[in-house]
């Protein structure tokens, strides 16, 4: 007999990958995401974040929310759910974006992998099936959510291409940032994106589960010398600062979700006007940002470069006349860029290249607590790109 409490259970389940990822954990950290289990680190954070910067380094990403969009209203369907214009991403190719709700405030952010004719995947942190239905109202369109049915590893770093030649994979040579190539895997489909959250050369590799440990074995057979090591979530989130790359739920609160709607974002707010298309039909949110544009933001997200060493995790920002004009969302010290490095959101009076801004930043040292005041210089461009990330073919490092 069903125990009357058991819809209150909640099943944490295991990844493809798991039976790889748990032979690798050394450390026994992991964490939940969404219904899985992934890991926190394997053997030490700073030697896997130093191989992801020098070598290649493996992320298990099967836990994405991945919900598949077909039917003949899929482009128009898409168009009117997210900001930019969909019909720009061609086929076999990738595009970020972020969709609103009627405020013109971010829900979430994501991927749309356009697949083939009236095919999309729509890719994110968080679930969305329950919005994308309602916003499917008056649509011919087949939506559902296949995370279950992916599974789906990223492998970045500056060798990663040299680890996909090595695997035989030719057709690196030839995909570009944000494109697809379709390969065979021992018989099995095997997709490669050129896409990742690293900042760095890299790749994506989506396959079927049953093929997952294979895929994972094979990654290391041909990395091996080519110092492919696993990663888990704290080294990634190092690197995905360092890129500038905002996560919902830290660098903004979905709109959605959110009890107090003032404290909400616009894509014009997240540094993300490049992705509101505003020579495209209606789509959710439209007049709400086309009166933000004429009327102007209320703050902005800004690259900080905080003098000394120590990290601003959750610091308030203070202009010269030490009036509060913002706080830290991510922060770390940078191994790559040598120095400490946030992400912030400011007043919108605030914030431009010109302007003094100061952090303060609270740490403690053996039960010590210690306040330090750090100049904060605002950076216009990603703190770490390197060029190969866009190079075509990539190096053979």
């Amino acid at each position: 007999m069903r125990s009357p409490r058991a819809h209150y259970l909640q099943v944490v389940k295991h990844t493809p990958f798991h039976t790889r990822t748990h032979a690798a954990n050394q450390l026994n950290l992991w964490h939940r995401w969404r219904d899985y289990t992934v890991s926190d680190a394997y053997f030490d954070v700073a030697l896997e974040y130093t191989a992801l910067r020098n070598a290649c380094a493996v992320f298990d990403i099967s836990p994405m929310t991945k919900h598949r969009i077909s039917g003949p209203d899929a482009l128009p369907f898409l168009n009117r759910l997210v900001t930019r214009d969909v019909s720009k991403i061609s086929e076999g190719r990738v595009g970020y974006c972020v969709w609103c709700d009627d405020r013109g405030q971010v829900i979430d952010d994501g991927t749309i992998f356009h697949l083939g004719q009236n095919d999309y995947r729509l890719c994110s942190q968080e679930r969305q099936l329950d919005w994308l239905v309602r916003s499917a109202l008056g649509f011919d369109v087949q939506i559902r959510e296949e995370t279950a049915e992916i599974a789906a590893i990223a492998l970045q770093g500056p060798t990663s291409a040299a680890v996909l030649r090595a695997m035989g994979i030719s057709c690196i040579e030839s995909l570009t940032p944000f494109s697809i190539s379709v390969v065979d895997l021992a018989g099995a489909p095997l997709m490669i994106s050129r896409t990742g959250f690293t900042g760095d050369l890299g790749y994506e590799l989506w396959v079927a589960p049953t093929h997952a440990e294979q895929l994972w074995d094979a990654l290391f057979e041909a990395g091996a010398l080519y110092g492919i090591k696993p990663m888990g979530t704290h080294a990634l989130e190092m690197a995905r600062i360092e890129a500038g790359f905002i996560q919902a739920g830290v660098d903004f609160l979905p709109a959605d979700r959110a009890i107090r709607t003032d404290r909400t974002r616009s894509p014009f707010e997240l540094d993300l006007t490049w992705l509101v298309d505003f020579n495209k039909d209606h789509f959710t949110g439209r007049a709400a940002l086309l009166f933000e544009r004429t009327r102007g933001p209320r703050y902005r997200l800004v690259r900080l470069d905080v003098e000394g060493n120590k990290p601003a995790k959750d610091a308030y920002i203070y202009d010269d006349k030490r009036r509060v004009v913002g706080a830290v969302t991510s922060s770390l010290w940078s191994p790559m860029c040598k120095a400490s490095i946030a992400l912030a959101s400011v007043e919108v009076t605030r914030g431009s290249p010109s302007d003094t801004l100061w952090a303060e930043i609270y740490y403690q040292k053996e039960l010590k607590w210690s306040r330090a005041n750090a100049r904060c210089r605002v950076v216009s461009e990603a703190f770490y790109t390197p060029a190969r990330r866009k190079l075509t073919p990539p190096p053979n490092i």
